[in-house]
């Protein structure tokens, strides 16, 4: 069977990670950054062609299978839809846009042209977050009654500096770019949101970010559950924690370590999780570390489905419903 061919647009850290696991389980094509140097060391490592231009990836390249997006935030929804219409199935990093609007036409182009629009949500890979979703889906948890979401990470002024990151039309907000991997665990977990009251404020990145560094947030779902998400980009020095804690009928369960990578509690009725499998290692990108790579499995999933129509482990109206629920939850920190 043929390799699944790939191009990827935005040659910045993430990439590295994403040319990493194409190289092994496809062929890396093509690659395209607006800083030449970027795609022409990318290029280089991986024997492929570099570009500075998508329009010339585009129209040149007419072999590609997917196209992987890993521009800056929010040009996630140009850049998927210039892929999509010149005919090639789309791979999109997190989050898969800023606003709900973007999303939607994003799935919209997805469906004219008939191609997938992948989205990455690598957490639903950690092996407690999935152990977790299966027993609530067997019921073993009966009714849920209310989730604690803590997300204590360390971003310092270095993070920001020179970068689009920390920029409102780029960036978009800290649950964005830190925390969307964790709002959508919510949402895969217990639900949709009914209703977001939140405080934000910034305290230690004035001057540095446009938006917060801090929130405050309780929701209601329309499960009837509700969830508080305290989180934070100010953990002194380095990441503390990343954890979701679930009260419910018959059990209580805590995901936690930094990334939601460990089972650090369960008290549940008839029912204990054993033997869980060792998940992957944080992302580390140098300075700071992000969230359990998993895009090994994500790019599993994109052959899988490619080649042999397997199921997409997430879909793009999961993403769109994560982007709903931050901007919910931002709206409503904007009309206290």
């Amino acid at each position: 069977m043929n390799k699944i061919k790939f191009a990827i647009i935005g040659c910045g850290r993430i990439a590295q990670r994403h040319a990493k696991h194409i190289n092994r389980l496809g062929t890396l094509v093509a690659v395209c950054d607006i800083d030449k140097s970027k795609s022409d060391s990318l290029s280089q490592q991986y024997n492929c062609t570099a570009y500075s231009s998508i329009e010339a990836l585009l129209s040149t390249e007419k072999d590609l299978d997917v196209v992987s997006i890993c521009t800056p935030n929010g040009l996630h929804a140009e850049h998927s839809i210039k892929a999509l219409n010149a005919g090639f199935n789309v791979l999109v990093e997190k989050p898969m846009a800023i606003n709900v609007e973007d999303c939607e036409a994003m799935i919209e182009s997805a469906k004219a042209n008939n191609k997938r629009l992948f989205p990455i949500k690598q957490n639903r890979y950690n092996p407690p977050v999935a152990a977790v979703k299966q027993a609530i889906d067997n019921g073993i948890f009966g009714k849920i009654y209310s989730l604690q979401l803590s997300c204590f990470w360390n971003r310092d002024a270095d993070y920001y500096t020179n970068s689009w990151k920390g920029t409102a039309n780029l960036d978009g907000g800290t649950l964005f770019t830190q925390f969307s991997h964790f709002i959508d665990l919510l949402y895969w977990l217990n639900g949709d949101v009914e209703k977001a009251f939140a405080i934000t404020d910034n305290f230690s990145h004035k001057g540095i970010i446009e938006f917060e560094d801090t929130g405050v947030v309780a929701l209601s779902f329309k499960n009837g559950s509700i969830a508080t998400i305290n989180y934070t980009v100010n953990s002194h020095a380095k990441n503390m924690e990343g954890s979701l804690t679930i009260f419910a009928e018959k059990g209580t369960v805590k995901i936690g370590g930094q990334y939601l990578n460990e089972l650090e509690y369960q008290s549940i009725e008839g029912f204990k999780f054993e033997n869980l499998p060792k998940g992957n290692t944080a992302n580390n990108y140098g300075t700071y570390v992000g969230s359990m790579s998993n895009h090994d499995k994500v790019y599993e999933n994109v052959i899988d489905v490619l080649q042999n129509d397997a199921t997409m482990t997430t879909s793009a109206f999961d993403a769109l419903k994560t982007v709903e629920i931050i901007r919910m939850i931002y709206d409503a920190a904007n009309n206290e």
